[in-house]
């Protein structure tokens, strides 16, 4: 670690006064490019392999530029360049028909697909972006930024998008681009309760090789926290509404590292500096030219950069209703406009200026909007060389695409990683997850002591309710109620982890949609991190419960009434779940979670027994959740058939009869005996746990049956979770 510390002092002393004063000093993980010398930037991989070396020899020193780019030992990046280039991208998408008698005098476009019932999103947007640029993609609110990165990033369905997309002219593939890419949302979606180096730890764990070992990751996190300008801020926490944690450019920094963390090839962007006052938006576009010097591409939508932005930018696109309006270095566009006959005057933002220009032609009253920009575009770009065909035929002299990945994979490029589906195997995933997930949650213990709370404050409630029943008639009825009541509750507080997959649901679906782990791990990982606490749960409420209602049993029948009420917290936890995964909406989830669990207790057989259930509605019974932890207390209550419930006279109970003198009892017993022939006392024992249990029609399943079952419907909602996410996590456009 010291031999890596030295290779940063030679950083600190060749970064810019400018890049210290703006906290982006220290650069771990590229060089900056040099005047005249034809010096390139590395890979941090290239970078921390020769720390690695460097530190391997024994010999302490600081590792000096020439030692790793010099004129016998050249950037072999150079020699194979990456250009990502589109076609004729369109895209369209269906819309209501508009009522109108006539055309639109202000969107012509829109007319056109109205009669067609499609608008178009994107049409006919072709470019490039090469490694070592920045390509910024900019326009006014609706006109095609966000969509045009997302096609770019195959974030739309295939058969929905129109066009080609071609790396180093070959056609870019789906799995191959999730491989070497990245997408940073617009939304800085990270776990509030993690630090930002534990930010990215576990995102250099997700998208770095197992091969790699854990001392080289934690070096390449901090060669990164340096180069985002985080080290002031690695030890604090992202934080939320109720948390105080990092600034909001320094959430937008720690979302692009998760991203870049394993060095990607190409990196998309929707408006990274979207919701930053400017000198936290001009860092954030630092951190990403210094990324694209190191070798990637860059591309990004930005809505209004400014001047220091523009700066920054090698190549620009404006767009305007889904067309081109111009394509071109920022140095080109001054020329553009006064060729259009728009000139741009002195000491005015260039970029501000053709977006106030093509504002006020999309607003013309003449009706033709950007019309005359777009075709003016087209016709100017004629004249001038086709950047994309220039592209095209510096590409044919060098290798081929597969060949140009692995040697930027042989230099430190995507954790020098092979071209593989995941960095990691299926049980390397998991235990990641289960990590990660459980340090969210040890650190929000509020979250679990309410939980905890309520199961004992229910579990008081009804302690005292139904404190020591007796063996009476009235009794049994008690007992009936005071399961129903439980094993219902138990599947009503399982609704609480609603929100959890809900909040984590678009970090889930970033972190998947680039390959970062597989959904099997996620779930599972989810179901391991909650366990510990439903024990805890069950144990709660059943001490609070079991002994003070004075439930049958001893010991073994505490055990068992444990188990049940896991398995029951296991099922319910397991059914919320797979609802979080088809819900979109906290307060629609909670209302369907109360409705269906009303539903299964109403076919539990506590309100109507099962034999009593019409036909077309026994299905219903057989699914209920409910129903089994229900008839499991029961037997592990009743299923005794030495013990009376019923006595003599007891029987009367629960009639008209109740109400008559003792000795008028034991007279209608005296009549009974002789008319039946039987010796019928006031301590005859007239009805067993046994009879109970067949008078609530329990008498299909054993409580141990009831038990498993009860465990596998928990196996089964969280099966059913995985294929609704597998299913609906696809984040693509139709």
């Amino acid at each position: 670690m010291s031999r890596f510390v030295d290779a940063l002092q030679f950083f600190d002393r060749r970064s810019s006064p400018m890049e210290e004063a703006e906290g982006i000093g220290r650069d771990g993980m590229l060089l900056h490019q040099t005047g005249g010398g034809g010096r390139q930037s590395q890979t941090l991989g290239h970078l921390l392999k020769r720390v690695g070396e460097a530190a391997s020899s024994g010999d302490h020193h600081v590792l000096e530029l020439d030692d790793i780019i010099g004129p016998n030992n050249p950037d072999p990046a150079r020699t194979i360049p990456f250009v990502l280039a589109f076609s004729d991208l369109t895209y369209s998408v269906k819309s209501p028909k508009k009522l109108s008698l006539g055309p639109s005098r202000t969107d012509p476009v829109s007319v056109d697909v109205a009669s067609s019932n499609r608008k178009i999103l994107l049409d006919s947007i072709s470019g490039e972006a090469k490694d070592g640029e920045i390509l910024a993609v900019l326009g006014a609110s609706g006109s095609g930024k966000s969509t045009l990165i997302d096609a770019l990033a195959n974030r739309i369905a295939k058969e929905s998008l129109k066009g080609s997309i071609t790396l180093n002219g070959e056609p870019l593939e789906s799995k191959l681009l999730k491989t070497i890419s990245a997408y940073v949302m617009q939304d800085d979606l990270l776990y509030p309760m993690l630090t930002v180096e534990e930010t990215l730890m576990f995102s250099a764990e997700f998208r770095l090789p197992r091969t790699l070992s854990k001392s080289k990751k934690q070096s390449r996190v901090q060669a990164l926290i340096d180069q985002l300008g985080l080290r002031r801020a690695a030890k604090t926490i992202i934080g939320d509404e109720g948390h105080r944690g990092v600034s909001g450019g320094e959430r937008r920094r720690v979302s692009i590292g998760i991203d870049i963390i394993h060095d990607p090839i190409v990196l998309f962007l929707d408006e990274p500096t979207s919701g930053l006052d400017s000198t936290s938006a001009f860092m954030v576009v630092k951190v990403l030219q210094r990324i694209a010097q190191s070798g990637s591409i860059v591309v990004m939508s930005i809505h209004q950069p400014s001047y220091r932005i523009i700066g920054l930018l090698d190549r620009m696109l404006f767009l305007s209703r889904g067309q081109t309006v111009y394509f071109g270095s920022p140095a080109n566009l001054p020329l553009y406009l006064a060729e259009f006959g728009r000139p741009i005057p002195e000491k005015e933002n260039r970029t501000e200026f053709a977006l106030d220009l093509i504002r006020e032609l999309e607003t013309s009253s003449d009706g033709t909007g950007t019309k005359p920009l777009v075709e003016f575009y087209r016709s100017w770009q004629s004249l001038k060389l086709s950047p994309v065909s220039a592209a095209a035929k510096q590409n044919n002299n060098s290798l081929s695409l597969k060949d140009a990945i692995s040697a930027s994979i042989s230099r430190g490029k995507l954790g020098s990683a092979s071209v593989s589906r995941f960095a990691n195997p299926f049980w390397i995933e998991m235990l990641v997850l289960t990590k990660r997930a459980a340090t969210n949650s040890r650190r929000t213990p509020e979250l679990f002591l309410m939980r905890l709370g309520a199961v004992l404050v229910t579990g008081f409630i009804l302690a005292t309710i139904f404190w020591r029943l007796d063996n009476s008639p009235k009794g049994v009825q008690e007992r009936l109620g005071f399961f129903a009541i439980a094993m219902s509750t138990m599947f009503y507080t399982c609704a609480d982890a609603l929100p959890v997959f809900l909040q984590e649901r678009y970090i889930f679906m970033r972190e998947t949609a680039y390959n970062a782990y597989r959904r099997s791990s996620y779930v599972l990982s989810n179901a391991i991190v909650g366990f510990p606490s439903l024990i805890v749960l069950s144990i709660a409420f059943a001490a609070t419960t079991f002994f003070a209602v004075g439930l049958a049993g001893g010991a073994q029948g505490f055990v068992f009434f444990c188990l049940i009420i896991l398995a029951s917290f296991w099922a319910g936890s397991g059914f919320v779940t797979f609802l979080s995964g088809i819900v979109s909406n906290v307060m629609l989830g909670y209302t369907v979670v109360v409705a269906i669990l009303a539903y299964f207790l109403l076919f539990s057989g506590f309100f109507i027994t099962r034999d009593r259930i019409p036909d077309y509605w026994i299905w219903f019974h057989y699914l209920s959740l409910v129903k089994y932890p229900y008839e499991a207390v029961l037997q592990n209550e009743f299923d005794d058939p030495t013990k009376c419930f019923v006595r003599g006279i007891q029987m009367f109970d629960n009639t008209p009869l109740g109400v008559l003198p003792v000795a008028l009892k034991l007279n209608l017993l005296q009549a009974m005996s002789g008319s039946l022939g039987v010796s019928i006392t006031s301590q005859t024992c007239i009805t067993t746990g046994t009879y109970i249990l067949k008078q609530q029609a329990v008498t299909d399943l054993s409580k141990w049956s009831c038990l498993v079952i009860t465990v596998v419907w928990g196996f089964f909602f969280r099966a059913i979770f995985y294929f609704s996410l597998l299913l609906g996590s696809k984040n693509k456009r139709r």
